[in-house]
């Protein structure tokens, strides 16, 4: 999912294609892949730890019908920037997608499709959670044409799900989880770990649980203490670093033994069960983003753009409508695409091969490789003449192998 982080807000008429496809310093010599993000920014309540743009719902009732209309708007605004592209994934998240009706993600999935070109099998994932959750649910969601879906579970833990502020339980996370499992060919279950008196024990039996169904897919993550939260404001004790490595090392062991590869950071998967979607962010591939504080990051020829939507849903239809939703919209500047590059690369356990790095910037190796040098004098990567992998020691200390292409660094 893509973090939504608050923006400078100020209404501006859109930009004519032409202000994108005018002259740069970059030189890309084709565009990556596409995927497209919707963000529905409510939920049923905040959670204390979430610093996404979601919304507590005050009414009985979601402005679906309106918040669809300007979703197609914004869409509508968009298309001459990725006219002619082929999307390859879509990801609807939040927020709680599942609180919108069947019938209204329907409805959503068929605007795009009547507007872009949808990829021969397209990933279309939609984020769940087991508070939303009533039976045949996620069969109507499936027959909408979402062929994912990736359940916020958490814990199967009651007292660890009160602390998280969750507004389901464990029979409800295990009612949803056995109806995923049925309805979808492929879905994921997002967990957390060091969470307040969280022991080895704990993670264990969730673990043991989780995998019980067989999931082709798991995210899981590290609860940490973000700003603006209202754990920020209360922090809660959380378990000391080591323990939190030796929950994950656990972690990593449960689920290589079901079958599971570690394949990014956080994300375990069966064979033939990766999420397109999530692997074109850490790629570095393009992404629309439409909804409430959406991001987006396009390429074109001459540079590579980075906008954010408007962050308050009411404004954020209000503008959507009026054809001008966009609150930021810059190029990426040259300096920083290296960093942005390999904060997003070096998560995956595989690496990425030098030429792709050229390829989605418009940057030459030598970008970078200077910062290459000091990472594998350091012992953080593995590389040869085409591919960069982290080492063991660069996937535990991530922050530190990041930080060396900075741009102070480069």
């Amino acid at each position: 999912m893509i973090a939504v982080v608050a923006a400078t807000e100020s209404t501006s008429a859109p930009h004519d294609i032409g202000y994108y496809l005018r002259p740069g310093t970059l030189q890309l010599a084709a565009l990556p892949p596409l995927s497209l993000y919707v963000h529905l920014p409510w939920c049923l309540k905040k959670c204390p730890y979430c610093d996404f743009n979601s919304h507590e719902m005050r009414a009985a009732e979601l402005p679906e019908q309106r918040y669809l209309a300007a979703l197609m708007a914004d869409l509508e605004a968009a298309l001459p920037l990725i006219w002619g592209r082929t999307v390859h994934s879509i990801f609807i998240g939040g927020g709680t997608p599942s609180l919108f009706s069947p019938e209204s993600i329907d409805r959503l999935l068929g605007g795009i499709r009547a507007r872009l070109r949808l990829a021969p099998g397209c990933e279309i994932t939609l984020e769940a959670n087991p508070g939303t959750f009533e039976k045949d649910r996620f069969r109507a969601f499936r027959g909408a044409g979402v062929t994912r879906l990736s359940v916020g579970v958490q814990s199967f833990n009651d007292s660890f799900l009160k602390t998280l502020g969750r507004v389901h339980d464990s029979a409800q996370a295990l009612a949803a989880v056995a109806e995923a499992a049925q309805a979808f060919d492929t879905f994921n279950l997002d967990l957390m770990y060091a969470l307040p008196g969280q022991t080895l024990a704990d993670v264990k039996q969730d673990m043991a649980c989780a995998l019980s169904f067989a999931p082709p897919h798991i995210s899981i993550y590290q609860l940490t203490i973000e700003p603006n939260t209202f754990f920020a404001k209360y922090p809660p004790p959380l378990p000391q670093d080591d323990t939190a490595y030796d929950m994950l090392d656990l972690i990593t062991d449960l689920t290589g033994a079901a079958g599971l590869e570690r394949y990014e950071v956080s994300a375990y998967a069966a064979p033939g069960h990766r999420c397109f979607h999530n692997l074109n962010y850490w790629q570095f591939g393009d992404y629309l983003g439409l909804g409430a504080g959406a991001h987006s990051k396009l390429s074109f020829a001459h540079r590579v753009v980075r906008q954010v939507r408007f962050r308050e849903p009411g404004r954020y239809m209000e503008q959507a409508l009026a054809g001008h939703c966009l609150a930021q919209d810059e190029d990426v500047k040259r300096a920083d695409l290296p960093l942005e590059f390999m904060l997003n690369a070096l998560r995956l356990k595989d690496g990425f091969a030098l030429q792709l790095f050229s390829e989605r910037t418009g940057l030459a190796i030598t970008a970078i490789q200077q910062a290459l040098e000091q990472a594998q004098a350091q012992g953080l990567i593995v590389r040869d003449l085409a591919r960069v992998t982290p080492s063991v020691r660069g996937y535990d200390f991530l922050n530190d192998l990041q930080s060396l292409f900075l741009p102070s660094h480069s």
